[in-house]
């Protein structure tokens, strides 16, 4: 499921310069100071240095290694400060995430993302990179692989549950709230027949707003934000002629369960206010889909995609 996940997805924009402080906005900034969670900077976070463009996936990382983290330390260091606002609590943050194994000070990852702020559904490390920091900000977490990972590590990336791990994050925006509208022009054609839907999309340009059109309406509770799902999905490219990248209909799929806080911006707007026992067809540009710059890293970064989602379930 890890393509619905909130990695990846972010539309770079330039960040926003500080407004002059009046005593109602130092009053604000107290406010948000005190919801946030204190992440230390120590000798790990403060041994590596960054260097590349900022925003831009791919920034190089040069420390010691192997570089030695204790279980349970996690250390955050602002390497370069934003001159944006602070980031707070629920906001949806815009960031570009790398990740590098402290083992061998290889790059693992590197990709545009959009996290929640205060979400304790994202990993800690993840999360410190843009909890209460200034937009326009460069910074560093370290932390041990297995208190991300677990026990097992992610040996797709070669990485053990003892190495280390150093994170840099690119703290680009603050996303505003897309709303998805109604698709009424140019809808592509649908069969929910058979095992899985058949999609046929028109032969022109893809939309430029996030749409949705009920394909068959449910009459279970209306998903609101925050809520826990079980859903059935494909989703198809439009650059790609239609074709289907990754779904769970099928003989041997499985309904896959997501929150709306942790999908790519398109995709939760397509659900909110749709009920339980639906079906719709969501359409999305890159920006609100999965990263509006082409990425080698990410084959969808640049593309329109479609989704079909059957609502089965609200679980939470």
């Amino acid at each position: 499921m890890r393509n619905l996940k909130a990695l990846p997805v972010v539309l770079l924009l330039a960040a926003a310069p500080l407004a002059a402080c009046s005593s109602s906005d130092d009053d604000k900034d107290d406010a948000k100071k005190a919801d946030c969670t204190e992440y230390p900077s120590g000798t790990s976070s403060e041994a590596v240095k960054v260097s590349g463009e900022f925003g831009k996936p791919g920034p190089k990382a040069t420390f010691t290694t192997p570089l030695t983290v204790k279980a349970d330390d996690l250390q955050r260091t602002v390497v370069d400060e934003g001159k944006g606002d602070d980031t707070a609590e629920g906001e949806q943050v815009e960031a570009v995430i790398t990740v590098f194994n402290g083992r061998t000070g290889k790059q693992a990852l590197s990709e545009q993302a959009t996290l929640t702020a205060g979400d304790d559904k994202t990993f800690e490390a993840f999360r410190a990179g843009i909890e209460c920091v200034p937009v326009g900000s460069r910074v560093v977490t370290t932390v041990v692989a297995s208190d991300v990972y677990g026990d097992q590590g992610y040996p797709d990336l070669d990485i053990k549950p003892d190495d280390s791990l150093v994170v840099v994050t690119d703290v680009v925006d603050v996303r505003e709230e897309v709303k998805a509208k109604e698709w009424k022009k140019d809808v592509p054609e649908v069969s929910l027949e058979g095992d899985e839907p058949q999609v046929t999309l028109p032969t022109t340009a893809p939309p430029k707003d996030v749409l949705v059109k009920v394909l068959k309406e449910g009459d279970g509770k209306k998903v609101k934000a925050g809520d826990v799902l079980t859903v059935n999905y494909q989703g198809r490219t439009w650059e790609d002629n239609g074709k289907v990248f990754q779904q769970t209909f099928g003989k041997d799929g499985q309904p896959a369960q997501l929150s709306t806080d942790q999908v790519v911006q398109g995709f939760k707007a397509g659900l909110i206010g749709q009920k339980v026992g639906s079906t719709v067809l969501i359409t999305m540009p890159p920006e609100y889909g999965f990263g509006a710059e082409a990425s080698k890293e990410n084959p969808l970064a640049g593309k329109s995609v479609v989704f079909v989602v059957e609502i089965v379930s609200i679980d939470s």
